[in-house]
């Protein structure tokens, strides 16, 4: 039976890994729809609101800042873990970096509607 921390570890870099698979999709299509795309390499500010009124556009955005959040979190966790916690330490910081990650998506949600319901 493997130890408990190498279990917790494995599990986290898998994370890492899915996340950082995924994170190269979005970027690719974030990068592409942004500044590929579009005449002269970067949108106004009210290309930019109206783009990101589009469902699809907003949903994919969305996803990206989740999966960033995450895969930053995970990162930040593992670095964290690396100094060498003890167990309460060590639950300290996961319950630490889950809270920063909430409220990093949560506020990327609001400033999203934000954007959204201008007119």
């Amino acid at each position: 039976m493997e130890p408990r921390n190498q279990r917790r570890g494995g599990l986290g870099w898998f994370g890492q890994a899915v996340s950082g698979v995924l994170l190269l999709i979005l970027l690719g299509l974030h990068m592409i729809a942004h500044h590929f795309v579009v005449e002269g390499g970067l949108r106004t500010y009210q290309d930019v609101l109206n783009y990101i009124r589009q469902p699809l556009v907003a949903t994919v955005e969305l996803i990206f800042l989740v999966v960033v959040s995450f895969h930053a979190m995970l990162g930040l966790r593992a670095v964290l873990f690396d100094l060498g916690l003890n167990t309460v330490q060590e639950k300290w910081v996961t319950r630490g970096v889950t809270i920063l990650g909430m409220v990093m998506v949560a506020y990327g949600i609001w400033l999203t509607i934000t954007l959204v319901s201008q007119v």
